[in-house]
């Protein structure tokens, strides 16, 4: 995942000038997790390490893509952009609208969401419903190399400021690229069929979902749909409606808090539009994330806990207990 961010990024940089990648470390040897490293070697005048003054640095971004630039600015964790969300919020989001829609900002924010076990309260959280709710932003959570480095490029091309959101856990996962690019901002994708329950999740919980829907498939015989948002601004409402049609029982794997969360709004969408729909949902719990290893394990949304929320809401016992079953069959 994370040589396909850099290849993805290396490319835009190369085939436009106008692309500048600018942030805190992106020259520093570990490369933003490996996402950008070796490009400030190739592309020396595209490339511009900053002070810490986020604040500063996105009012910076933002003056250059209403100047007919395209920079993209990465985070190395998404608590980091807090500090600039006046110009995020206040500026970035609303140029074009108070330009009577002539001036464009076509800008790019890479922020790295999601656990690491140590990381603490300050560094662990996914905060995709905070920019979610602003009008003017468009939200992208990619979840497998692919879609990530497709997805990076659309967001290149959009000319709306984009915030792309790059889960920690994502970066080692493995995958190749399609020659073909299948993925629009704006569009979800089924990645898998089933007729017993609809899975609907995005960014890391997806892989989780997966996990448990193969353990499922295969020592229950339960298929499940499962529905990858991609984007979370704007939402795939068509297929998102679709699918809720399709299967009577839907659980929603929010890979955020729960309470005024991506799943409420989720569950808003689809009983506005069917209301005989049973809906439940599951995330990461709201509190503040520990540090420890021992009670931060308790608070995401993993495998064993979607597997024992799936045969509770199918009425199925569990066979025994989960968390050995996954072990001997991950």
């Amino acid at each position: 995942f994370y040589e396909d961010i850099r290849l993805s990024l290396s490319k835009n940089i190369q085939k436009d000038k106008k692309v500048l990648l600018i942030g805190l470390g992106v020259d520093d040897p570990k490369g933003v997790f490996g996402t950008t490293l070796g490009i400030h070697k190739k592309y020396k005048t595209q490339v511009f390490d900053m002070p810490t003054a986020e604040n500063s640095m996105t009012g910076f971004a933002l003056g250059l893509s209403i100047s007919g630039f395209k920079p993209i600015i990465v985070h190395q964790r998404v608590e980091f952009s807090l500090l600039s969300l006046e110009q995020i919020f206040n500026q970035i989001s609303k140029w074009h609208f108070m330009s009577g829609g002539k001036v464009s900002v076509p800008l790019v924010i890479r922020l790295i969401i999601g656990k690491g076990w140590g990381q603490g309260p300050q560094h662990s959280q996914s905060l995709e419903t905070i920019f979610s709710h602003i009008p003017g932003l468009k939200v992208v959570a990619p979840t497998n190399p692919d879609n990530a480095y497709w997805l990076l490029e659309e967001s290149i091309k959009d000319p709306n400021p984009v915030i792309f959101f790059e889960h920690r856990w994502l970066h080692n996962v493995y995958g190749k690229i399609k020659k073909k690019n299948n993925y629009k901002i704006g569009n979800s994708t089924i990645e898998k069929k089933g007729n017993d329950i609809t899975l609907i999740s995005f960014s890391y919980s997806v892989l989780e979902c997966i996990k448990a829907s193969n353990f499922l498939k295969k020592n229950y015989n339960i298929n499940c749909e499962i529905l990858n948002l991609l984007t979370l601004k704007p939402l795939d409402k068509k297929k998102i409606i679709q699918t809720s049609k399709k299967n009577k029982k839907i659980l929603i794997v929010d890979n955020g808090m729960t309470e005024y969360g991506v799943s409420a709004e989720l569950i808003a969408l689809i009983n506005e539009n069917n209301k005989s729909n049973i809906v439940e949902r599951i995330g990461v719990l709201n509190s503040p994330i520990p540090s420890t290893i021992s009670l931060a394990k308790y608070f995401y949304p993993e495998a064993h806990t979607i597997t024992r929320k799936i045969l509770k809401m199918l009425n199925i016992k569990s066979k025994k207990d989960i968390n050995e079953l996954l072990r001997k069959n991950p």
